[in-house]
């Protein structure tokens, strides 16, 4: 975990992959979030089903190129998610819960085989006052598209565990013998 000052003044945070805590924020830090991630017309009409739109320019091409639009629009709801998604290595690894979302904007559509991206600035980190293992990180977040376009944005806030905490950090299994002394044994057979 660091900052790096990139040539444009602007101060990036880096992740060692395990998050950051309360502690590891700043105002100002700048998180150009590490994956893309392309819409398929099946995660398009999965969400959509899954959620129970029935609006057909989700999940029908003939439905949809007959439209105003000429073709399948993701559903809105599976865009605000997947940048949420893509933003959670960054932001909210270690978080115990999300308090709120506000400002959505969708700005300009999305549509099947568009691949998004994001980056979010910290704007605001204060101690929670009811829970002392954790604090509150406010953020402000953008998705953008493959040409750099920003189809959303909204501002995000998020308790996250203080590196004191006594939560887990690994929810692997333990295993009755190593991987190695498995693999030994594999070879004995």
């Amino acid at each position: 975990m660091g900052l790096v000052e990139d040539t444009d003044g602007i101060r990036r945070a880096t992740s060692d992959g395990h998050g950051r805590y309360f502690e590891d924020f700043e105002v100002g830090d700048h998180f150009e979030h590490p994956l893309g991630r392309t819409i398929t017309s099946t995660d398009n009409a999965w969400f959509t089903l899954l959620t129970m739109n029935t609006n057909q320019l989700h999940f029908n091409d003939h439905y949809a190129a007959n439209s105003m639009t000429g073709q399948q629009l993701v559903n809105s709801g599976l865009t605000v998610a997947m940048v949420l998604g893509l933003s959670v290595s960054d932001i909210s690894q270690n978080a115990i819960a999300n308090l709120g979302w506000t400002d959505i904007e969708l700005v300009h559509p999305v549509h099947v085989g568009d691949t998004l991206y994001a980056d979010s600035i910290v704007t605001e980190l204060r101690r929670s006052t009811s829970r002392p293992c954790a604090g509150i990180v406010g953020c402000f977040t953008r998705g953008l598209n493959q040409h750099g376009t920003v189809v959303l944005s909204y501002r995000r806030t998020v308790l996250v565990h203080t590196r004191d905490s006594s939560h887990e950090t690994s929810s692997f299994p333990a295993a009755p013998q190593t991987i190695a002394d498995y693999m030994q044994s594999r070879r004995a057979q």
